[in-house]
């Protein structure tokens, strides 16, 4: 399916039938499956509601730019700086993914959401207060203002506290977001369907089943909670390679909760529907632009349409057991900003 939309894409691109406004979503197009994929590992096949998405994108997301800025004079070819781009973006994420995994995953239910809810605002507000640059006596850190750098005046800055990072090159193309996601649907499927995968699954329909039969819980659960995290870092990358200044507030607890809408309205468990979820719902909104009066009702109506559709057993099962963790998640969220 996604070799086929690749190439209809190509065709009617190279023909001029393609508007500007799809064109530049074409590429978050390939960010946000891949992030809806990633998060159905972990939801879906593991069982464990994680509202930390948002986090591990935003750590793939600029030590990926940090390192292509550095290496831009050195590294002059993109076809050799980019992938390495990507693979550190999404090393970096699953090291993460592990650290935060190994304590976090004792957790169960609400307790696992609101602390990875936790880490992703804590990632966000950790590079939006980072200060960054490097000149000829090394690399300075600062978290309190730039003029504590002391950077020397041919020194570079790369980070600028919440102005976020500007210069990243323009990498990032259709091509390799759509080679992206193919390799992405691969792991995601090979690691569904291998021994690895049906130990998940075991745990994820009972536990101490799995647990008596010698299956490492622990083991399973951070090798899945990574993996989510090294796809989620390469996501990412690809994104903070299609925009010249990011800024870490882009990648608050409302994106989390816009991938888990992708992961719930696709089916839970379900990897192609997270692929048509995100791509059904990232476009829709822009398409209906030029009805803006009825823009939100008619998206409301599909959202409706596509969870009737798209409904399971597992879907339904996990919308039941997670609506009172919402509720008392949004609740204090609101008690958090109206403080």
């Amino acid at each position: 399916m996604v070799i086929v939309a690749f190439v209809v894409m190509q065709i009617l691109s190279s023909g001029g039938y393609i508007s500007s406004m799809l064109t530049g979503l074409l590429v978050p197009l390939c960010v946000y499956s891949i992030l809806a994929v990633s998060l159905n590992l972990t939801v879906g096949i593991l069982g464990e509601l994680s509202l930390g998405q948002a986090g591990f994108m935003c750590v793939g997301a600029y030590t990926s730019a940090i390192f292509s800025i550095v290496t831009s004079e050195t590294i002059e070819n993109v076809w050799i700086r980019f992938p390495l781009a990507i693979l550190i973006g999404g090393i970096i994420a699953a090291v993460f993914g592990i650290l935060i995994g190994i304590p976090v995953l004792r957790l169960k239910g609400d307790y696992l959401a609101i602390v990875t809810l936790a880490f992703g605002e804590i990632i966000k507000n950790v590079f939006a207060a980072l200060y960054l640059g490097y000149d000829s006596k090394g690399v300075h850190v600062s978290l309190k203002s730039l003029s504590n750098l002391n950077l020397e005046p041919d020194g570079k800055l790369i980070l600028n506290g919440p102005q976020g990072i500007s210069g990243t090159p323009n990498d990032s193309t259709f091509i390799i977001g759509a080679v992206m996601l193919l390799i992405t649907l691969i792991i995601a499927y090979n690691f569904v369907y291998s021994r690895t995968g049906r130990a998940v699954m075991a745990i994820r329909d009972n536990v101490i089943a799995a647990e008596s039969v010698g299956l490492n819980i622990t083991k399973y659960k951070l090798v899945t909670f990574a993996l989510t995290a090294f796809l989620a870092g390469c996501a990412g990358a690809l994104y903070s390679h299609n925009f010249y200044t990011l800024q870490a507030s882009k990648f608050d607890y409302n994106l989390s909760i816009l991938i888990l809408v992708f992961v719930v309205l696709g089916g839970i468990g379900s990897i192609r529907g997270s692929v048509i979820a995100a791509i059904v719902l990232v476009l829709l909104p822009e398409m209906l632009r030029s009805i803006n009066s009825y823009r939100m009702l008619i998206y409301s109506i599909v959202l409706i349409v596509m969870m009737i559709i798209t409904s399971n057993e597992k879907t339904k099962t996990f919308i039941s057991a997670n609506t009172a963790k919402f509720k008392a998640l949004f609740k204090r969220e609101k008690v958090k900003e109206a403080e």
